[in-house]
């Protein structure tokens, strides 16, 4: 058995009554350890499959499974575990808490696992070192992005799922994540 599997999944977004198909009928496999990119035009459902993957999204039809486990059937209370303790997310437009610091918003997401690693560290490896105290808008999209990416790393997480996690990041910088 893989680590995660998609069967069949699909995702219909239904807006009074139209229904848009974001996501149809897709299957595919991961291996624990492995590093898959999903690539596609704008609009093309790369989003919605890591939402659905994330536990943030529920799929129309399919089955999601993340070690052996059916994602796809959680009910709303193990979701909420399983996004805290199993998944780590860097969103494409970041999501930091805005009146919290740099340090916080990665200590904020340390918090609520059982085993979370170093957050400082990873803000140091992220270039972030001497911007602990400073506020989202305060930074640069490019260094919110990383703070992002730190939140991340810090909980530990058994899946990281990534939106677009470096296209706030100059040529340079995106090489290094």
């Amino acid at each position: 058995m893989s680590f995660i599997e998609f069967q069949n999944v699909s995702k219909v977004y239904q807006s009074g009554e139209v229904q848009v198909t974001a996501v149809k009928d897709v299957s595919f496999t991961v291996e624990e350890g492995e590093l898959v990119v999903i690539v596609g035009a704008s609009g093309a459902g790369k989003t919605t499959i890591l939402n659905m993957l994330g536990g943030m999204d529920a799929a129309t039809s399919g089955k999601i499974t993340m070690d052996g486990e059916t994602v796809s059937s959680f009910s709303k209370k193990e979701l909420m575990h399983y996004r805290r303790a199993a998944v780590g997310f860097v969103f494409q437009f970041y999501n930091l808490v805005q009146n919290l610091t740099t340090r916080e918003n990665v200590e904020l997401a340390s918090q609520i696992v059982d085993q979370p690693l170093d957050s400082l560290a990873f803000l140091e490896q992220v270039g972030l070192g001497q911007r602990l105290n400073n506020f989202p808008a305060q930074l640069s999209g490019g260094e919110q992005q990383r703070v992002a990416i730190a939140r991340a790393l810090a909980k530990n997480p058994r899946l990281l799922l990534c939106d677009a996690p470096t296209g706030a990041l100059d040529f340079e910088t995106g090489k290094v994540f």
